[in-house]
Order: C-alpha cells, then sequence, then structure tokens
C-alpha cells in the first residue's frame, strides 16, 4: 500500500514539473493575434463612433453629458488604471502561456480549421463592424 503511494506521489510530482514549463510561442502565432487584436478593437471603435454619431444632439446625450459632469469620476478611473497597471504583467504572461500551449499542442491539428473559421467570422463581421467607414 505504501508503494502505492509513493508511486502516485512520485507520478503527480512529475506531471506537476512538466505542466511547470512553458512552451514559447511561435513568432508567427504572436503576430497574428497582434493584427486580429488591433483589427478588433478598429472595429469597436468604429462602431463606438457610429453609434455616437447616430445620438448626435439629442435630449438624451445632453441630460447623460450633464450628469457624466456633475458625477466625480476621477477616483474611479484612477482605481480602474492602478489595477489595469498592476493585473497587466498576469495578463501578458497569461496570453504568452495560452499561445504558447497552442503553438506547442493544439496548432498542428487545429489550424486549418481555426483559420478556416476565422476567415469566416471575418467575413460576416466585415458587413456588421466594418473596419473603416
Amino acid at each position: 500500500m505504501n508503494a502505492k503511494i509513493v508511486f502516485v506521489v512520485f507520478l503527480a510530482l512529475q506531471v506537476s514539473m512538466s505542466l511547470c514549463e512553458i512552451p514559447e510561442a511561435e513568432p508567427e502565432v504572436v503576430q497574428k493575434y497582434n493584427e486580429m487584436k488591433q483589427t478588433f478593437f478598429k472595429r469597436l471603435e468604429n462602431a463606438y463612433n457610429k453609434m455616437k454619431a447616430a445620438a448626435g444632439d439629442t435630449a438624451a446625450s445632453e441630460y447623460t453629458q450633464k450628469a457624466l459632469a456633475d458625477m466625480d469620476l476621477a477616483p474611479y478611473a484612477q482605481v480602474a488604471k492602478a489595477v489595469g497597471e498592476e493585473i497587466s504583467p498576469a495578463v501578458d504572461n497569461a496570453r504568452s502561456a495560452a499561445l504558447g500551449f497552442y503553438s506547442k499542442h493544439l496548432r498542428p491539428y487545429v489550424r486549418e480549421y481555426l483559420e478556416d473559421g476565422i476567415t469566416r467570422i471575418k467575413a460576416v463581421l466585415d458587413q456588421v463592424l466594418p473596419v473603416e467607414n
């Protein structure tokens, strides 16, 4: 019985040590990820600008601007900025680990399917949320 416990503990240690090695992401994968992220943020910015232009100078937008001016949002903005700065390295590490895991373990098997899916989603997004006006 003790030998079984020792074997299980040894096996668990081996697995945990092998999981500690984070594979490095391929530069091509990182470049594609960054390009898609920038494109997505451009789409969101374009959609925001369209909504803002559509709202125009209506009474609701004037009321919203007045309400925002009356509120003191500076402390909340400072807290959000500080939290973002503190969490940024952890998010970068998690992103690089996920891209490395994808590069090493998943990419050989799902690359074609993922690229096909991304191409199809881009076609739909180009109609719904275009990158440029």
